[in-house]
This record gives C-alpha cells, sequence and structure tokens, in this order.
C-alpha cells in the first residue's frame, strides 16, 4: 500500500503513517500564482494500492480540487486502487434542497469523486448519515464519537467526578440531526444502551445566515454535568448559548463539549474561550493554525481509527 497526503492535514497523515509502519509516499503540489494547482506522483504505484488522505476542508473548494488531481495522476500511473480518505467532508451540511432554487452541493462532490475515478471513500462522522446512500461505489463511515467519549471520561477520573452514571451525566443532542451521534457517544461512555438523552427541538432559518431558533429542551439535565455532542462546530453561536441557557434554567454543574470536526470561523476561539464551556473536546480530522488554539480545548487524533481501518486493504 502507497499512502499519500494532500496539503490539508499533513501531520494527520504522518500519524496515520507512523501507526501503519510507512514512511508517506512522495507527490509534488505546486500551487501557482493564478490560484491553480498541479499534483504529480514521484514514486512508481503502478498495481499498487493507493490511499490519499486529504480534509476538504477550508478553502474546501481548493482541498477538493487537490484531491481530485490526486486520484487523476495516480490513475494515470496505473493504480490498482485509489482509496480516497476524507477526515472532513466538505459540503456534507449541504445534502438536501433547503429552498427552492438551491443546488444540492454534497450530492455534485460525491459525482466528482465518483467520476474522477476513485475506488471507495472514508469518511468520519458525516453530517448526515443518509448522505452515504448517494455514493454508487464502497463507502465506510468511521465513527469518532466512542474515541470522543473515552477522552471524556479520562478527564472525568482527573477531576475526580467519579460517579459516571446518568443520573451525575447528561448526554444532550444540540437538535435532531445529532441524536444518532450522540447516541453513539453514550453507549460508548456509559457502556450500555440504557441511558435517557436530552434534546434541544430547534429550527434554522434557511433565509438568514447563521439564524437558529430554539424551542426547547427534552429530558432530565438539572443538577448534572452537561455534554453536548455534535458532529462539528463553526461559530460557536448556537452552543455557547446553549451553555448559557442550561446554566441559568437549569442549575447544571458543568457544562462541556464533545465536537468531532472543529471548522472554527474566524474568531470562534477568542469566544469559545471565554464562554462558560468547562472543557471542548474535539478530534484532529481538519489541521488547526497555532491561533486557533485556547486553553479549553481538547484534541485528540483519529490517526487511530484510520490506521485500523487502512491496514487491512486489499
Amino acid at each position: 500500500m502507497k499512502l499519500f497526503s494532500g496539503s490539508s492535514n499533513i501531520e494527520l497523515s504522518k500519524k496515520v503513517a507512523q501507526k501503519l509502519g510507512l514512511t508517506l509516499s512522495k507527490a509534488e503540489i505546486v500551487r501557482f500564482d493564478n490560484s491553480e494547482v498541479r499534483v504529480r506522483i514521484e514514486e512508481d504505484v503502478k498495481n499498487e494500492i493507493c490511499v490519499v488522505i486529504q480534509s476538504t476542508s477550508n478553502p474546501t473548494d481548493t482541498r477538493l480540487m487537490e484531491l481530485f488531481f490526486f486520484c487523476d495522476a495516480l490513475k494515470r500511473q496505473e493504480a490498482r486502487k485509489v482509496i480516497g480518505v476524507i477526515p472532513w467532508f466538505g459540503y456534507a451540511r449541504q445534502d438536501i434542497q433547503h429552498r427552492e432554487g438551491e443546488c444540492v452541493s454534497a450530492n455534485v462532490v460525491i459525482r466528482f469523486l465518483e467520476s474522477i475515478g476513485f475506488n471507495k471513500i472514508y469518511t468520519v462522522d458525516l453530517h448526515n448519515e443518509a448522505t452515504e446512500g448517494a455514493f454508487s461505489i464502497p463507502f465506510k463511515h468511521i465513527f469518532a464519537a466512542p474515541l470522543l467519549a473515552h477522552q471524556v471520561k479520562k478527564y472525568f477520573v482527573k477531576k475526580k467526578i467519579t460517579t459516571l452514571t446518568p443520573e451525575n451525566i447528561a448526554i444532550l443532542a444540540p437538535d435532531q440531526g445529532a441524536i444518532e451521534l450522540s447516541r453513539n457517544f453514550g453507549e460508548a461512555f456509559f457502556g450500555t444502551t440504557s441511558f435517557p438523552l436530552s434534546v434541544v427541538e430547534k429550527k434554522r432559518n434557511q433565509d438568514v445566515l447563521n439564524k437558529v431558533k430554539s424551542f426547547g429542551l427534552y429530558g432530565d439535565v438539572k443538577g448534572k454535568h452537561v455534554i453536548i455532542v455534535d458532529d462539528m462546530i463553526v461559530s460557536g453561536s448556537t452552543l455557547i448559548s446553549a451553555v448559557d441557557f442550561l446554566l441559568s434554567e437549569y442549575d447544571v454543574k458543568g457544562v462541556y463539549a464533545a465536537i468531532t470536526h472543529h471548522d472554527f470561523a474566524h474568531g470562534a476561539e477568542e469566544k469559545l474561550e471565554s464562554s462558560n464551556f468547562i472543557r471542548i473536546f474535539t478530534t484532529d480530522t481538519i489541521a488547526l493554525f497555532p491561533q486557533q488554539r485556547f486553553k479549553k480545548l481538547e484534541e485528540t487524533s483519529i490517526a487511530p481509527l484510520l490506521a485500523d481501518e487502512l491496514r487491512y486493504l486489499t
């Protein structure tokens, strides 16, 4: 197997390679002044299984074109199979037509991946699992929730929060779309399927960017440590409002977040650091700039998950 890395998250690719006992295969990525990109494979890949790791994070369009060019270059060099590992799948939220006249961007990206010649795609905590059905090539959805649950439990034990039961800990889905992810997290955290899940009902205003209206909270969170579980965080505004609401209305002991993807908007790190969150747990599906890191953020690597999936490729 040959393992290649796009430019979006080289550190994650290196960690995966280390777990597999490999070195990253050589490729040249050139960016021109007019924003075009060129990819050149610098190793013999004939009849090899080739894996390309590339999160399609900001700038999403640039990352996608680079990924497409990697696949084309590998196919032209007669690679036997080309596998795409996309830890953060850009455009995943644009998976349905929210308003008349809109494109379904996720579907367009999928058609590109298939047409360019990928044999299989892996991704982590896809925004909507139903998107899997749009693929006509093999697709594997990797769940990071158990990994995050393990990290949160370690933190709680370290802080001497030892009663890790549903009577003391509440798992909260911030909307209906996060219910399944939250339940996966809760099963790993409590070690059982028998636990109550709290849910916030909210509706997004599709005509106003980032405008969300909450209708109510369903479940028992009063006097508990609350863990909000979601697939992604961008500006953080909605989650920060939820924290303040929980503290003022439900007298909770503390609020934490377990979020797979940190696709931070400008200024999100300052808002989150000054928020009433005690700790925000996340993964390295998206590479952070040094200035995006802050004290309340605890990042764990998904490299072991990816390596476990890739080591048996044939």
